[in-house]
């Protein structure tokens, strides 16, 4: 798939950028293993491109991915709905952050996908509103009003979390 003379840059950008991928894949689909299937995928079609995507590899498989999420949204609204596993388990409230990690988990499951996405691309991976917009193949006003949207949405679930949790 990929010459001998690139192979030693493809693995080097393989070890560099995996645990980023993934954690991108799992902020866009929620679920550990789809979020390693869609990484591994985003590897295996950027080795296969790779003559293209050494020039800016870390933007050619984010785009993959984002391109796998949005995929799986759609395939999503055409079958039967998967019914997670409920599992009743305590969160534990301590001064590290845990629990507001978890809080900011949920909210950010209850988003729409298109928000979800420019929220993690734009917050957890960094990116500037072009470079996001660029990654979803939409324009910067887009990325700009659904980042406005999505943190109201936020703001607003994680407001009425907390004042469950005073109750």
């Amino acid at each position: 798939m990929i010459a001998d003379r690139d192979q030693a840059a493809f693995e080097a950008f393989v070890v560099r950028s995996s645990d980023r991928l993934l954690r991108t894949a799992f902020l866009l689909s929620g679920d550990h293993g789809h979020a390693e299937d869609m990484v591994q995928t985003a590897l295996m079609r950027t080795a296969r491109r790779w003559s293209t995507a050494r020039r800016e590899p870390d933007a050619y498989a984010r785009r993959v991915v984002v391109n796998l999420a949005k995929d799986r949204w759609r395939l999503r609204g055409r079958r039967l709905g998967e019914a997670p596993l409920e599992i009743d388990v305590a969160i534990p409230v301590d001064d590290d952050g845990v629990a507001d990690r978890e809080q900011l988990l949920a909210a950010a499951r209850q988003l729409p996908a298109g928000q979800r996405a420019v929220l993690v691309l734009r917050y957890f991976d960094d990116l500037s509103v072009a470079e996001t917009a660029a990654a979803l193949g939409c324009s910067t006003g887009t990325v700009k009003s659904q980042t406005s949207r999505a943190l109201d949405k936020l703001r607003a679930a994680l407001t009425t979390e907390r004042e469950k949790s005073q109750c």
